[in-house]
This record gives C-alpha cells, structure tokens and sequence, in this order.
C-alpha cells in the first residue's frame, strides 16, 4: 500500500509526538514546517524527516503533500485548515479542532467539495476499546443509556503569559481539555444533545477557569461535565445505562474499563488497545479515512461536538478578540 506523505505544521511537543507516531506507522515522515527554516531543520533532524519547510504556504505547495497536520495554537486551526483544504490537502488538526461552529462548518462544507477529508486530534474517538465499549452498548450489555458522567481537571500552574490562560490565544478549560469530556458525552450518546446548560466562573484573564455543563438529546440520554483548570480531578467518565455501568479512568487515551451489573454487583474488565499507541491509531484511522473514504461518521462527530462547545460558550457570553 503506498504510503501517505503528511507534512507536519508546527514543532511544538505534540508535533514530536504526532512525528514519532507516523514513524510508528509508516517508517516514514516527508515534510515539516517551523515558525523558522532553523526551528523546522532541527526538528527534521531529530524526527527524521526528509524535508524542511520555514514557510507554511511553500509547504502547502509542494504537491506531494498529502495530508496536513495542524499542531499550531487553537487560534490559527482555522485559518491554516482553510489554507491547506484550498492546495488540496486532506488535514488532521489537533483539538480543538476551530474555535467555534461557523468556522468548522465552512471547513467541513469545502472539504466536501473537494473530497477532502478532515479529521481531529481527539484521541479517544480512535482508541480500539471505545470501538468496543461502543458496539457492547449497541448490543445491550448495559442497557438503554440514562446518564453519563465527565470529569477532567487539570491544575495548570499560575502564570498570566501561559496560552491556557491567554483569551487571545482561545485558553481557557473549555477548548483544551473539555473537548475530551464533551467528546466523551457525545460518543456515547445516541444522537447530538439539543438542550445545553451550563455556568462557569473565569480566570483573572477572562478565560474559563471552572464550569458545569449540563446535556440532553432527544433520546432523553443526559450528561454531566464538569471542568477545572486549577484544581486536579480525575479523568473519569461514567456511562449509566439500566442494566449496569461503565466506568473509566484516565479517559483520553484509555486501554481499560470496568463494567458493573445492576443485577448482582459483580465486575467485569474490559481492555483493548494500548494507551502508549494512542497516536498511532489517530495516524491509521486518519489514513483508513482518506483511503476509503469513510470518515463521514467522525468528522459528523466532531462537528457535533463542536456545536455543543459553541453553544456554551455563547451562554457564557464569552468570545474570544479575534473571532
């Protein structure tokens, strides 16, 4: 099968992580581009890659570009998404993937029109046992879903300058780590939630610090979120269905879950996959996608998702200086 050739946009650390992943796969890197021709040459020197770029837009011109890998900073997502769909590059971009719906929706609506495909970095959409843990509740092992339960925390050091907290740079818990809850929620859920509410309280720089969000489709499935990004949680999420419950830690990457039955207490262990292959998978499927052309379903996914963050948001009444 012949290899896809990606060119990474950015040098940051997930960009080494996303390079040693696509060595994983494909024994092969072909292109990576840097804020600087020196940033980008140290980086292929160290990751293998055969070509350096010190220009975004010469890089989306080389035509044996396949597909773009976006690991820049939440605000230049869009326009560099934008920018690689327009030369004809299938594109993978780290969470979140835009800033809001508007923005996703021209992307989505282009890519089609090219027959492109788009893709994000949300690394539990392709872990191997959500695939399963999917297909169990399709079967009934749980039941019909009622409610499900999201945490993430994370206690980012204080530090005003820091993108986390920076409103110009989209910070805030949100767009970085409550995609993974708000994916999370709707993954297992039947169809997209068209009730949202929520609160929030905001850092000094107007970012959000801590929030609840409260979800319901029309299947009457629920969900609840909460965020923090200066206090710890686990990263936990719970489904609850009639039958039982599953549970799972560490939630992002996750290789393991434990499924409770309501009938008599016991548990049983459900792994698949491997936590330290997290990347690889998202190179695989992003492949398999643009291969065969089945990446309708995921992209549908992230667009709700995004219509979800979009919504809380716009309760919060927070928009960010440059949208």
């Amino acid at each position: 099968m012949e290899t896809l050739n990606w060119g990474i946009l950015g040098t940051g650390l997930i960009a080494h992580e996303m390079a040693a992943a696509l060595q994983a796969v494909n024994g092969e890197i072909y292109a990576v581009c840097g804020t600087s021709m020196e940033k980008a040459e140290s980086f292929a020197r160290e990751c293998g890659v055969q070509k350096a770029y010190g220009s975004a837009d010469e890089m989306l011109q080389d035509e044996c570009v396949d597909i773009v890998y976006i690991a820049t900073p939440h605000n230049s997502h869009y326009e560099w998404m934008l920018k690689s769909l327009k030369a004809g590059k299938h594109v993978f971009c780290e969470k979140s993937v835009t800033v809001n719906s508007r923005q996703l929706e021209e992307c989505a609506k282009l890519a089609q029109q090219k027959g492109l495909v788009i893709c994000d970095g949300t690394t539990l959409l392709h872990m191997p046992l959500y695939k399963k843990l999917k297909q169990m509740i399709t079967d009934g092992v749980i039941g019909d879903v009622k409610m499900i339960q999201v945490n993430f925390g994370s206690c980012k050091e204080y530090d005003v300058k820091n993108r986390f907290f920076s409103k110009e740079l989209a910070g805030g818990a949100l767009l970085d780590i409550g995609v993974y809850a708000a994916s999370f929620a709707r993954y297992f859920m039947k169809s997209r939630p068209d009730t949202v509410l929520t609160t929030a309280n905001y850092f000094e720089t107007g970012v959000d610090e801590t929030s609840g969000i409260l979800l319901k489709n029309p299947d009457g499935e629920m969900a609840v979120i909460a965020l923090t990004m200066r206090a710890k949680q686990p990263k936990r999420g719970v489904i609850a269905g009639e039958k039982g419950f599953i549970e799972i830690n560490d939630y992002p990457r996750a290789q393991k879950a434990s499924i409770t039955f309501t009938a008599d207490g016991h548990t049983e262990v459900i792994e698949e996959g491997t936590s330290a292959s997290a990347l690889q998978y998202e190179v695989q499927d992003m492949q398999d996608y643009v291969r065969n052309g089945n990446g309708a379903e995921n992209l549908q996914m992230v667009r709700d998702v995004m219509q979800t963050l979009t919504s809380v948001r716009s309760q919060w009444g927070m928009v960010y200086p440059f949208e």
